[in-house]
Parts: structure tokens; sequence; C-alpha cells
């Protein structure tokens, strides 16, 4: 049995898109044995893949380099005899695990000085893979293989009795059509649509007899407490009060959602929900809903995508000239409202 370490990526996001490449690692490897060390708030989503057998919780907060800690972490790993790390981030410090480990082949993306750490190290063509899903997928295949296409989407099924549970620990119902808004975006205010927009089209939506749920992090339950005090006092905030594995299962229960580019957005396609999408200051050619009912709506203006995690120019026009009217109106067209 083939053994194989994944080193994860730091985002829930990025996260949800290394599923298709665990899946053609059990096509080309039936009987292979998926390990992944990711850091503590991806081990819930990484557990609901079937193809990862063991989640190994990365203890490293993000840029530290730890040297003595990650030799001891490498050492420990050595006694599990892993035949190949694939090593998904780009810094030098994510391929470090893999070498103090001892493992044999050690693949990834020629980066920050990587030679060396990694033996199979791939010199990344952007222009054949556009795609994250596609870089990640082809570090599944020999060097200079070709990715089958179409790959996968990602996808996650959750149980019945998990989603029952979930409803009964925060007291809700189905007897209305859901709505989960996610109005964070975790790497900063620049992927952000306002408030008072997600606050107007809550308001529509009620009117239209749609119970409106608001999920993320602690970070996100201020901007949801503002969409709630414009004239939402009926909306369930539910930011900061779940975590991943429960926001994974009331956003199994929507018949729509509205979000950003955010890590609860890959989510949602993962789920198969239906799905407005809102880009601003980053690019659906890169990191999209992969769900062919996802639908993205981004303006494009001459500054978008910047990948500014705050608006260079100060305006915020690719977010503030995205109104309301528009995703109101791709709402009606998409929804028959």
């Amino acid at each position: 049995m083939q053994k194989i370490l994944i080193i994860g990526p730091s985002w829930v996001g990025d996260t949800m898109l290394v599923q298709p490449m665990l899946v053609r690692l059990k096509q080309r490897h039936p009987d292979c044995r998926i390990d992944v060390l990711a850091p503590p708030w991806t081990a819930a989503l990484l557990r609901a893949m079937p193809e990862v057998h063991e989640t190994i919780i990365n203890p490293f907060p993000h840029g530290a380099l730890q040297l003595a800690a990650r030799y001891r972490l490498g050492k420990q790993l050595r006694a599990e005899q892993y035949d190949q790390a694939i090593v998904l981030p780009n810094s030098l410090k994510s391929a470090l695990v893999p070498f103090f480990a001892r493992i044999p082949l050690r693949t990834g993306f020629v980066g920050e000085l990587r030679y060396g750490l990694l033996n199979d190290a791939r010199k990344l063509d952007k222009s054949a893979l556009p795609l994250m899903v596609e870089r990640f997928a082809q570090l599944a295949e020999q060097p200079r293989g070709n990715i089958p296409h179409p790959l996968p989407n990602p996808k996650l099924e959750i149980p019945q009795t998990r989603r029952d549970a979930t409803l009964g620990k925060f007291g809700l119902t189905l007897d209305k059509p859901v709505a989960v808004f996610c109005p964070g975006a975790e790497y900063g205010p620049a992927k952000r649509w306002p408030a008072p927009y997600f606050a107007e089209i809550a308001q529509r939506l009620q009117q239209r007899g749609y119970a409106v749920w608001l999920i993320g992090s602690g970070k996100d339950k201020e901007v949801a407490d503002k969409i709630v005090a414009l004239g939402n006092a009926s909306c369930r905030n539910l930011c900061g009060s779940t975590d991943l594995a429960d926001a994974i299962a009331l956003l199994s229960c929507a018949q729509l959602v509205i979000s950003n580019d955010s890590g609860l957005m890959h989510l949602a396609a993962a789920l198969d929900k239906p799905m407005l999408a809102l880009f601003g200051s980053s690019s659906p050619q890169f990191t999209p809903p992969l769900s062919a009912q996802a639908q993205v709506i981004k303006l494009d203006i001459k500054c978008s995508p910047c990948f500014k995690r705050e608006c260079p120019l100060g305006h915020f026009n690719c977010m503030m000239q995205l109104t309301p009217d528009m995703v109101w109106e791709n709402l009606n067209r998409e929804k028959n409202l």
C-alpha cells in the first residue's frame, strides 16, 4: 500500500479545491492511504472528504519558521514511512517537515528556493494551468503528465442526521425556503460586498417568504450585525456561533446562497447549491466556484482584479458599483423571485 502525505493549504477555500487532486490520486493508486498535514481550522472539512485517511494537525502559525519544532514533527512522522509527500503551499517552510521526515519522494512546484527540500520540483506553467484546482491536480500526475479533463468538481455530501442535529443545535427550522448569506472574506475588505447592499437583498428575500441566515466566522459578526440592524431583525446571525462542520451542515439546507469570494463560497459550490458569487478584487479566472449551479457576478472595470486586501485606489468601485438592483435582477432571472 502506497502512503502519501499531503501538506495542505492554509485557507478553507483552497482546501476544498484540493479534493479533485485526492480523487485523482485514488484513481492512480486505488489502495493508497492519504494523510493530510493541515491547520486546525481546516480539519473538519478534510474529515468530511472520504479520500482522506487521517488529518494531522499542523501546529505552526502562518509565517512562523519554528525550525526546531518542524524538525521534531518531521522526526515523529518518520515512523509512518510515507512513500511520497505532495507539498501544496509554495513556501520553503511548508517543505521542511517532509524533508525532516525523510520521505523519499517529495513533490511540489518550484518556489522560495526549495531545491533539495523537494526532489520532484516542478515548474508551474500558469498559462497551461490557470485554475488553482488544476495546479493542485497536476501534482497528482507523473512529472510532465497531463491532468485529465474535465476534472471532477469538489463535492461534499452531508448526512441527514448531521443536518438535523445542527438545525436542532441552533433552534432552526426549514418551514421557509432558506437563503444563506456569507458576508465575510478572510483575506480582506476588498473582497466584501457592502453590508447595506446585503441588507437590501435580505429585505427583498424576506418579503418573498425566505428565511435569511448569516454565516461566517467571529470576524464577520460585526458586518452581519450591521445587516441585521439595517431593517433585518428577522435574519438569523450565526457568525461566530458555528464551527466549520456546523457551517457546512447549514449551507446544505439552503435553496440560495449569496457569497463573497471566500472559503464558504467554495463549500457551497461543493454542496452544489444555487449561488450568486460576488467578485471584486479577486478573479473568477483563478478560483471560481466550481458548480454548474453557481453564477459569478463581477464588474469588468479597469482596476479589477487587483488582488489586494484593501482597495489601493480608495474608491472600492469594483464592489460599490455592483448594486443591489444588479444582484436582484440576476436573482429574478435565475430564480424567478
